[in-house]
């Protein structure tokens, strides 16, 4: 098991790159966490305006609201590849690479909740979401190990979401109705999420059992 979460993204040639411009500013890996929140609340506005609207308009709002979920998890690449990789990190990184991650799930995934007129569900997939960190942090506070393990972990929600919200855009095309496409997406986040929980809590309990 990984100290890393483990993302085939973080060797490509772009994340490199990007890395290395940013790298060589002012700019630092606590302030790349804060801007994912930005993102993310920007990402909420968009799914909440989205969700409820029709025609063009509508689906601008959802391919806006796909775009900054992307952002988000640029940023989210990004901050950890300026602190370790160009030795940018400080002593309260830990802090800011966890807790803005939490923000910006509530943010996306209740928006997206509120937008669609099923705030409990939105906050129950928000739960779920911040559960599965909960439990992987529990986990390496007891013995070391940081479980990414899925079925839905953040890159997973950010997958489905994003898929949902193209997929929203694009509905009226074949006359179809973006709100079933985003209700399925809250429902797959919230259960997979459920699961994801499950799992890493059966694999902890295994671990410090013996």
């Amino acid at each position: 098991m990984t100290d890393r979460r483990p993302l085939a993204s973080r060797d490509t040639g772009w994340a490199r790159l990007l890395t290395k411009r940013v790298a060589a500013t002012d700019i630092t890996p606590n302030q790349i966490s804060m801007a994912s929140m930005g993102a993310a609340l920007l990402a909420a506005l968009a799914f909440y305006a989205g969700a409820h609207s029709s025609g063009l308009g509508g689906a601008v709002l959802l391919i806006l609201a796909a775009l900054f979920c992307q952002l988000r998890l640029i940023c989210n690449l990004l901050d950890g590849l300026v602190a370790v990789e160009a030795g940018k990190g400080s002593p309260d990184g830990a802090f800011w690479n966890e807790a803005p991650d939490r923000v910006s799930d509530i943010l996306i995934l209740a928006g997206l909740g509120y937008g669609l007129g099923l705030s409990a569900l939105g906050w129950a997939a928000a739960a779920m979401a911040v559960g599965t960190a909960y439990i992987r942090e529990l986990g390496r506070a007891s013995d070391g190990v940081n479980d990414f393990t899925g079925p839905m972990a953040k890159p997973h929600r950010m997958a489905v979401v994003t898929g949902a919200a193209v997929l929203g855009a694009l509905a009226p095309v074949w006359g179809g109705s973006s709100t079933v496409w985003l209700t399925a997406a809250l429902w797959i986040v919230m259960i997979g999420a459920l699961v994801t929980c499950l799992r890493r809590s059966m694999a902890l309990i295994r671990r410090i059992s013996g």
